[in-house]
């Protein structure tokens, strides 16, 4: 992601329904990057009745959950949440791949809209900076998610 994200659009977000999957894995971040998200949501008039929220051991395990909310009932927008921080290997980069690409695959598949809120970092401090510093990642994910949920209904008329 670029440090010039667009410009968030207003939308009334009290008739969506939202399911986030979120990792358990580097949880402190993640917990961080799912309250920004959560506040951008409620924000916009998501009630917090209508947000699910599950929890998963990784990253890696996220697309399923994703999916398996995609598939349990109507949601109008599904998040994926996660911190993959690099280390003395690529692991990190192979397993932002993966997520990624099954995330747009759920997507596809699925016809709920998907945002991919797993943030790949090479270091700690860029991680810290996108789920709880100056760089707002989580309100960044909760306003494309909006987006995308106003225009699945839009397209769905």
């Amino acid at each position: 992601m670029s440090f010039s994200p667009p410009r968030a659009k207003a939308i009334d977000g009290a008739a969506f329904t939202i399911g986030i999957v979120a990792a358990r894995f580097n949880g402190e971040l993640v917990d961080a990057l799912l309250a920004r998200v959560t506040a951008g949501l409620t924000a916009a008039g998501v009630k917090v009745g209508k947000i699910t929220v599950v929890r998963v051991p990784g990253s890696h395990e996220v697309p399923w959950a994703v999916q398996a909310l995609a598939s349990r009932g109507r949601r109008d927008c599904l998040i994926g949440l996660g911190v993959l921080i690099g280390g003395d290997t690529s692991h990190h980069e192979m397993v932002g791949r993966s997520v990624s690409q099954a995330l747009q695959r759920v997507a596809l598949d699925t016809r709920v809209p998907v945002i991919n809120g797993v943030i790949v970092t090479d270091t700690r401090a860029q991680a810290e900076a996108r789920c709880r510093g100056k760089i707002n990642r989580g309100a960044e994910f909760a306003a494309a998610a909006l987006e995308m949920a106003a225009l699945k209904r839009k397209l769905s008329r």
